[in-house]
């Protein structure tokens, strides 16, 4: 039986804002940086461990063809998705989540 994956309103908006800005680069670039993130998000439900724990609790899987990280918890009863973060950005945005 797999967890279910809560994506945070964080998280949601984090996905909106780089979606928006792919797409101002390049028309049709937004959606593929989305299905990346989708992609990642499967794996992650099926291998919620596998992805290294990065901050106390806290785990990345490292999005495909982008410069983002996925920043997840798993849960006894879910995965939580705090962040969908850009790897230059400063970590303690997402890590503030964290200690939420």
């Amino acid at each position: 039986m797999s967890l279910p994956l809560i994506i945070t309103p964080d998280a949601e908006e984090d996905l909106a804002d780089a979606k928006s800005w792919y797409e101002r680069k390049r028309k049709g670039l937004g959606e593929q940086f989305i299905l990346c993130v989708e992609a990642a998000f499967d794996h992650i439900g099926r291998f919620p461990a596998a992805a290294q724990e990065v901050y106390p609790g806290v785990r990345r899987l490292v999005i495909k063809q982008f410069p983002y990280g996925v920043f997840y918890r798993l849960d006894q009863d879910q995965i939580a998705v705090l962040a969908v973060y850009h790897s230059k950005r400063d970590p303690r945005g997402w890590q503030e989540r964290a200690s939420m």
